[in-house]
């Protein structure tokens, strides 16, 4: 089936628009991080509740058994209870601060590296190699540490180099709806 050139100009331009929200995005964030940081909040927050919602939900009538129940169970119960502490941050503001919500993600980062790293030695015998596992369990303890330490420098780095990224990938994206322009032409 050959695709017209109008909707190959139309997959450009809504390509070209992804492209120019990502870098409005990207420079918010990096331009003002502490704002860009609170519309994040909130968009993970939303975020956290629909994904532990729907995994309890999976876990309970969808079917979405895994060999780590309780493990699953643990993480999305905490990714709702998370994503509810971040929804009501603005009504408990002098509970809640930023400095708060990187303290929530540095001990969850924790919380989840430790699981992985204990369940993926304890059913060890099922896997051809652990070691991509116990390394990305440990990268989320590093991370869960330095967001414990130092968590206001954390968000503020972590939403600059964000920014940066979604620039980047705005960059990419402009080239691939040039790219998809150039072959409407074409066609």
């Amino acid at each position: 089936m050959s695709v017209s050139a109008k909707t190959k100009r139309r997959f450009a331009a809504a390509t070209a628009l992804r492209a120019v929200f990502m870098l409005v995005a990207g420079l918010y964030a990096i331009i003002w991080p502490t704002e860009a940081l609170g519309v994040l909040v909130l968009a993970g927050g939303i975020l956290l509740i629909v994904d532990g919602a729907l995994g309890l939900w999976s876990l309970t009538f969808g079917g979405g058994k895994s060999g780590n129940y309780w493990f699953d169970v643990v993480s999305n119960a905490l990714s709702l209870l998370l994503g509810v502490l971040i929804l009501l941050s603005p009504f408990l503001a002098t509970i809640l601060t930023i400095a708060f919500l990187g303290t929530l993600i540095g001990i969850a980062a924790l919380i989840v590296g430790i699981m992985q790293i204990v369940v993926i030695t304890r059913e060890r015998e099922h896997y051809a190699r652990i070691w991509p596992v116990v390394l990305s369990g440990i990268s989320y303890i590093l991370l869960g540490l330095v967001f414990l330490f130092v968590p206001l420098v954390s968000i503020t780095v972590a939403m600059i180099f964000g920014g940066v990224m979604l620039v980047i990938f705005a960059f990419g994206l402009f080239g691939w709806a040039w790219r998809l322009y150039e072959r409407s032409k074409v066609a």
